[in-house]
């Protein structure tokens, strides 16, 4: 055999063995498990492929839509900075030239609408996530292509990425340009982070832009831990709180803090989640609210995205804080028997709401295997994508 030929053999060999190894090695996610996506990938399920193949179709046909397509402009004079408006607040009736707004919780005031960039930061996060999965899942090289697309718009292309900030978000006409409150418009920004592991490797997605994206969260961090919006959110006894921390400790681990990303959860676990469940399972910062049930689902939701992450580090949010306390599940249970033929006795100005607690069902489920979980996602008409698909497979 010649040398050359050996060479080329060799190549190749080592080629596979890298493919291989490629596949086998797990991604580096933190929302979703990793084990759970090798299990996936490597079961092959015709039903998740097929699934999540029909989902990353659609999200190919969805647009890239940046940052700078809004047509206000912030404060700052840059269109790369986020801003929001208060969805809650309205002109004030009392004053002349109707400010300062005033609160009118649960009513959404059509003028924060025309803003659109929540509307467009939430479709660049679900619409990458779901192109990543479809790929990581099939291999199909041009989901990757166009989730690295999505990635590069928001946060790497310099014309159109976003600044690492939420200083504009939510801004009350007349009160300030923005507030702590705004970060939970970028509650999902860790599904942006999940989708970089999933197509790591791709011939999309090159280490130059793996870089990028970790340098924008490596500057957002610095934000979030610096800024007085981002401590006052830090410090929200209710659902914004939780949010908060279900979007700082994945990114905390994306960027190797693990400590300060166990630190996070175990406050989650010992003061968060004792502080706002109560024996009976309700929810007390959520039951002020015009739309209790709702907001008391949304809660749910984040301290169930916190347990994802406490698993990451070692921690287990759904045992309760001390023996007999309440827990995550003691909450999940108080609003069970409240589906669309059983009407919530507390104020909920909203109809039609019962699938908010969707998200937390199909968590509780997917952590318990319990039948009553997996039962009540048929009785709560819970849509089940393929992202939910891998979560109640795995384990």
């Amino acid at each position: 055999m010649s040398s050359l030929l050996r060479h080329t053999v060799l190549c190749t060999a080592l080629l596979a063995i890298g493919t291989l190894f490629a596949q086998a090695t797990a991604p580096r996610t933190f929302e979703l498990d990793p084990a759970a996506l090798v299990k996936a990938k490597a079961a092959a399920d015709p039903k998740l492929l097929a699934l999540a193949k029909q989902e990353a179709d659609k999200a190919m046909r969805m647009p890239v839509v940046p940052i700078t397509a809004k047509t206000q402009t912030p404060p700052s004079g840059d269109k790369r900075d986020y801003m929001s408006m208060g969805t809650y607040w309205w002109p004030n009736p009392d004053t002349p030239n109707h400010l300062p707004y005033v609160r009118h919780d649960g009513l959404h005031n059509p003028e924060a609408a025309q803003i659109k960039d929540h509307e467009s930061l939430d479709h660049m996060e679900k619409t990458v996530h779901t192109l990543a999965l479809g790929y990581y899942l099939t291999g199909d090289e041009r989901y990757a292509a166009r989730a690295a697309e999505h990635l590069r718009t928001w946060f790497i292309t310099p014309a159109t990425a976003m600044h690492p900030n939420m200083k504009y978000a939510q801004y009350i006409a007349g009160v300030n340009e923005g507030r702590g409150a705004g970060i939970l418009d970028s509650r999902y920004l860790p599904l942006a982070i999940d989708a970089d592991g999933m197509i790591a490797g791709s011939k999309s997605w090159t280490p130059a832009d793996e870089a990028a994206l970790h340098h924008w969260f490596a500057d957002f961090y610095v934000w979030l831990t610096t800024s007085k919006n981002a401590h006052d959110e830090d410090k929200a006894p209710n659902n914004h709180g939780s949010w908060f921390q279900e979007q700082i400790a994945p990114i905390a681990l994306y960027l190797g803090k693990t400590d300060d990303a166990r630190a996070i959860e175990k406050r989650v676990h010992d003061v968060r989640i004792p502080s706002q469940i109560d024996a009976a399972g309700m929810q007390k910062y959520e039951m002020v609210r015009t739309q209790s049930f709702s907001y008391s689902a949304m809660n749910l939701e984040a301290l169930t995205l916190n347990a994802a992450i406490g698993e990451r580090v070692g921690l287990d949010l759904y045992q309760p804080a001390a023996p007999g306390a309440p827990a995550i599940l003691t909450a999940i249970n108080a609003l069970m028997p409240y589906d669309a033929q059983h009407k919530w006795p507390h104020q909920q100005i909203s109809a039609n709401k019962e699938n908010s607690l969707c998200p937390a069902l199909i968590m509780a489920a997917a952590h318990t295997h319990d039948a009553k979980y997996t039962d009540a996602l048929q009785r709560f008409r819970c849509e089940i994508n393929a992202e939910s698909m891998l979560r109640l497979a795995a384990k």
